[in-house]
């Protein structure tokens, strides 16, 4: 067999070999299907490549290789051994997108609508606009409630020899009550109810009449200097249990405890007892009043009408104007220019003569003393004595009551003619649509309007302020709205120190200036609870005052003033463990808290902000005579407060307080700047710390809530200011001990600064004492011992009748029959609409003409 050439001309017929051809009888035939891909198996190659032409195959011939070999290899196509599926029909692209887009924007705009609901939600539970659930009552509601403050001018017993139904050590066994009132005095016959005299308060011998005295040309109410104000009156004891003072120390600060007042001792020398054809008020004339004639037995009864209080304050301080300090000159306000005003007379020199003095010497520099130093009572300076102004809150839509009136004269008579002119009373009112009544547009609206909302002894009193007055003069505060777009910056709520301020820059005669509301009442004889409240406060040294002024004090718990120091001391030095440290050193505690430690630096001299730039006026502060280490508790005794509070200083930062950030104008990108506040705005400011506020407030736009703005100026400036520990009472039979750890339950042993804090979601348990903001308690005692029924408790019957068939176990179980009502000295706060039986104003009524018989 040899091997043919080969001849690329043979024609396609050729190609069939005759030979027959070696072909692998296991390769599977190749058919192609229309639906199926070809296949790229190996096997599937053409089976001549194992006997493909080469030297060790001659039997291969050139023929049957052409033959054999096909120019493009056959693939075979996989044929499927499953029936095919139908393909489902596909929306169009175009659908697609426009279904994803739908899809997307749905599920965005749910996302928002959430967010946006969850933070109305948010917004209106703050404001107070969504009732939340009713959560449990309060542990301190199945306190039982006090009796003995109810007890009356009959059952008196001296003030050593009385057991006070509360506070009650631990362990003490409980008193029966009946006890209290089985040694009454009140029996059938008049002659043998023994009920004790009455004396005069300024006799009192630990009253400030009789322990400072003061040399001064008496006032009188009249011009022709005749008519006086008869002494209020007080009994000597107190009723027997009558409970102690759980908060504050009438020892500390020197008010008398061993006394108590009943109504008509307090204000019956101010028309309360008698007829409106007397003179008086034509309230308090019925009731249990017997022994009330005493208040007039040396002193006749005033005659009240026509009275004008303007005037009688200006002649009772110009016959004492030499015990004063010179009044600074008022500067005219800069209204323009006017031809007939008066010029200060200049002295004409020749050229060649030379001053004695340079000029530069009598003109003070522009900011030397725009915030001098409050100058105290013993300065060298002739011992000139500052003066205050008292400035009494109001607006003009006040309905006056005769309780209010009684009460401002008390306030005025006390304080302005019993310590001749060092005081003056101001009514500082708002009106409220002052687009109805343009009083800044014309005199006499002015005038009108007070005299047609301010009773007439009181209209010389009257400065009028307006929020748009505020808005002008406090221009370009940035408004966080902390309580919302109803309540604005300027406005009365959030903006009302701003009045206190431009009346302070108003009124440079006065050196101070107590901020006093028309809803405080005082059982007592306010130039005695003045005098005493201030004296106390500039003998404060500045040592731990800060951290003082941020604790309630009770005497049952903390001892004497003394320990209360030390206790202080070491608390703030030391720290204690409560809510927000109790987890500090294990796993997962919060870093930032641990960081900073359980002890507070202690506070000495100013406590600037964080940011430089909201520095005001820093040159002007005072600074620590020495270190706080080396300091003996002598820097600042004998120095005068700059401000004096009746309510702890509390740090708000960390607390539920709702107000702890509505603080404007400040650089927070670092956090809050350092603060302080104390819930009811009544307190002593000084000049010097009002015209801080006055500055900052108009050239820094710095501000905060009023009841702490004051606080924050005084903390951040270094000025001294000082919580003064007055007398409190609580209604309910607390354990003194839980109660001390309620009110000081904030950051290391004070009242603020974490969020166990008293202020904030706990302020319900103050509801209970005499003084809060409010007080439930505070506004029944008042009535209860005006001789008035609260809750179907008290009035005339209780107060003249026995009844054996109750058990003295609670209030509304009391037998009655003591008298009147005589409460020891004590601050009420709120005491508001109070509605006296009030005789008809013989005035208004109708003379009815005699018939005549003849006719």
């Amino acid at each position: 067999m040899g091997v043919s050439s080969w001849n690329p001309l043979r024609s396609r017929d050729g190609r069939q070999s005759k030979l027959p051809l070696y072909e692998n009888l296991n390769t599977p035939s190749k058919e192609r299907d229309s639906n199926d891909s070809y296949s790229d198996s190996d096997d599937d190659d053409y089976s001549i490549t194992s006997s493909s032409p080469g030297t060790n195959n001659s039997r291969v011939t050139n023929a049957s290789i052409t033959t054999a070999t096909p120019i493009m290899p056959k693939r075979s196509f996989m044929v499927s051994g499953r029936p095919r599926q139908p393909i489902a029909y596909r929306l169009p692209n175009k659908v697609i997108r426009y279904l994803c887009f739908g899809l997307t924007s749905f599920i965005i705009l749910m996302i928002l609508t959430l967010i946006r609901a969850s933070h109305n939600e948010n917004k209106a539970l703050a404001e107070g606009r969504i009732d939340r659930p009713p959560s449990a009552p309060p542990a301190w509601e199945s306190y039982p409630f006090l009796t003995r403050y109810y007890g009356g001018i009959r059952n008196l017993v001296p003030f050593s020899k009385n057991v006070p139904e509360y506070p009650r050590l631990q362990g003490e066994p409980r008193v029966d009550k009946l006890s209290y009132v089985n040694g009454s005095n009140w029996k059938p016959d008049v002659e043998e109810r023994n009920l004790p005299a009455s004396k005069e308060y300024i006799k009192y011998p630990q009253s400030v009449f009789q322990n400072a005295p003061e040399q001064f040309q008496e006032c009188f109410l009249d011009k022709a200097n005749k008519v006086r104000v008869p002494p209020i009156r007080y009994y000597e004891g107190r009723p027997n249990g009558f409970p102690e003072a759980i908060l504050g120390s009438y020892e500390l600060l020197g008010l008398p405890e061993d006394i108590c007042f009943e109504r008509y001792g307090r204000y019956g020398p101010y028309g309360f007892g008698y007829s409106v054809r007397s003179g008086g008020l034509g309230t308090g004339e019925h009731g249990e009043k017997e022994g009330f004639e005493a208040t007039w037995e040396k002193v006749p009864q005033v005659d009240w009408k026509g009275m004008d209080w303007a005037d009688v304050q200006r002649r009772c301080y110009r016959s004492n104007a030499a015990r004063y300090k010179e009044q600074p000159p008022r500067h005219a306000a800069p209204h323009g220019f006017y031809v007939n005003e008066g010029a200060a007379p200049m002295k004409v020199q020749a050229r060649d003569t030379l001053p004695e003095e340079s000029p530069k010497s009598l003109v003070k520099e522009p900011g030397k003393e725009k915030n001098p130093a409050p100058a105290s009572e013993g300065d060298s300076v002739g011992k000139k004595l500052p003066r205050t102004a008292v400035v009494i809150r109001c607006w003009d839509e006040y309905l006056w009551k005769e309780e209010d009136i009684m009460n401002i004269r008390s306030l005025i008579s006390e304080l302005v003619l019993a310590s001749g002119g060092r005081y003056d009373v101001h009514l500082l009112v708002q009106v409220k649509n002052d687009a109805a009544h343009p009083i800044w547009a014309d005199a006499a609206t002015y005038q009108r309007r007070i005299e047609e909302t301010i009773p007439e002894e009181f209209r010389g009193l009257v400065t009028f302020w307006t929020e748009t007055q505020m808005l002008s003069l406090y221009q370009g505060i940035f408004d966080l709205f902390a309580r919302g777009p109803d309540l604005p910056v300027h406005g009365v709520y959030r903006g009302l120190q701003m009045a206190m301020q431009h009346f302070a820059y108003l009124h440079p005669e006065y050196d101070y200036f107590w901020q006093w509301e028309m809803d405080i009442r005082y059982i007592g004889h306010y130039y005695d609870l003045f005098t005493k409240i201030e004296n106390w406060a500039k003998e404060q040294p500045r040592k731990g005052l800060w951290e003082r002024n941020g604790r309630f004090y009770l005497p049952s718990v903390h001892g004497t003033w003394e320990d209360f120091k030390q206790m202080t001391r070491v608390q703030s030095e030391m720290g204690t463990t409560g809510a927000d440290n109790i987890w500090d050193g294990l796993p997962g505690a919060d870093k930032q808290s641990q960081a900073s430690g359980r002890g507070d630096k202690p506070i000495w001299g100013p406590e600037r902000p964080k940011d430089p730039k909201d520095w005001f006026e820093p040159e002007d502060d005072p600074v620590p005579e020495t270190t706080y280490e080396k300091d003996k508790y002598v820097w600042g005794v004998g120095e005068e407060a700059e401000y004096i509070t009746f309510n702890p200083m509390f740090d708000p930062e960390g607390t539920t307080w709702g107000l702890a950030d509505d603080i404007t104008g400040y650089n927070t990108t670092q956090g809050m700047p350092p603060r302080r506040a104390q819930i009811i705005t009544a307190s002593r400011m000084s000049r010097r710390l009002l015209m801080k506020m006055h500055r900052e407030t108009a050239f820094l736009k710095h501000h905060a809530f009023p009841e702490m703005w004051p606080g924050t100026v005084a903390l951040q400036h270094g000025y001294k200011a000082v919580f003064v520990p007055h007398p409190l009472y609580v209604d309910r039979e607390w354990p003194p001990e839980i109660f001390a750890h309620t009110l000081n339950n904030g950051r290391n042993g004070a009242t603020g600064g974490s969020r166990t804090s008293v202020f904030g979601q706990r302020e319900h348990n103050l509801i209970g004492l005499t003084w809060f903001y409010n007080s439930g308690f505070a506004p029944n005692l008042y009535r209860r011992w005006l001789g008035l029924k609260v809750n179907n408790d008290g009035g005339e019957e209780f107060e003249m009748t026995v009844d054996e068939s109750r058990n003295g176990t609670s209030v509304n179980e009391m037998r009655g029959g003591e008298g009147r009502m005589c409460l020891p000295p004590v601050l009420l706060h709120p005491v508001k609409d109070v509605d006296l039986p009030v005789e008809a104003n013989p005035e208004d009524t109708l003379d009815i003409p005699e018939s005549d018989p003849g006719a």
